[in-house]
């Protein structure tokens, strides 16, 4: 873990972007103050949810890959004059990607109580504590790709691609139309609203309609659970497929 808070460029991706990002579209928005329908936050503090949870994510991504690389690699070798399981040692990583992942959640969180959030309570402890327990279906997608592919850049690849999920998930912008009725489908839409769930109570703005859609607690639930399934069922068969070839 030392090693990985010493990267700078690391840091950067998953705390000072979050944080930037939050700055940029959650405290200085024109409806940063506006309340939720459920009256237990404001827009802003909505905003800052969806930005730990990018931050989040990027964290458990990136070790949970690199867990999975070094596993297949030299590492992988010399654990085995061990006796430190696979499995063990696998897990030890996902346990680091958590706290790891927890650094980007109290940064943004810490920034977002001293400008515009507004959130009821002791529901800033609840949030952050759902924030953290949704990047874990983000752990195994680092894991399936480091399986996978068996390269950092593979990896590098995977955090690339939660930008993208972020936006098909609808936790960038409110979208619309087509891309509105895909985002349930998404990774990153479960992982979303579950974690904004206490704010939101699932009503979200619709982009360019001005309207709302509401959702039910089991929709983001049951796309966390789907999700989490084959992730992990992906990183079962390649981590597989990898012993059967030596």
């Amino acid at each position: 873990m030392r090693r990985n808070l010493r990267m700078l460029t690391n840091l950067f991706f998953i705390v000072g972007l979050p944080v930037t990002m939050y700055l940029i579209f959650g405290a200085n928005s024109e409806f940063s103050d506006f309340e939720l329908e459920s009256g237990r936050g404001n827009v802003s503090a909505q905003i800052m949810v969806s930005m730990a949870v990018y931050g989040a994510i990027t964290a458990t991504v990136s070790l949970a890959g690199s867990a999975a690389v070094e596993l297949q690699q030299v590492w992988g070798r010399q654990l085995g004059l061990t006796p430190f399981t696979q499995a063990g040692y696998v897990l030890s990583k996902v346990v680091v990607a958590l706290v790891y992942a927890a650094l980007p959640i109290i940064a943004v969180f810490a920034v977002g109580a001293l400008t515009a959030a507004r959130v009821d309570g002791m529901l800033w402890l609840g949030l952050a504590g759902l924030a953290l327990a949704a990047a874990v279906v983000f752990a195994l997608y680092g894991l399936m790709f480091g399986l996978l592919f068996r390269s950092e850049a593979a990896v590098g690849a995977a955090g690339g691609t939660v930008v993208i999920l972020m936006f098909l998930g609808n936790a960038f912008m409110p979208l619309s139309g087509f891309l509105l009725d895909l985002s349930p489908y998404t990774p990153v839409w479960g992982v979303m609203q579950f974690a904004n769930w206490p704010l939101t109570e699932g009503l979200l703005f619709v982009g360019t309609e001005g309207g709302t859609v509401q959702y039910e607690l089991w929709q983001p639930v049951a796309n966390l659970l789907v999700w989490a399934a084959v992730f992990g069922a992906v990183a079962l068969w390649a981590a597989r497929r990898h012993t059967a070839r030596k």
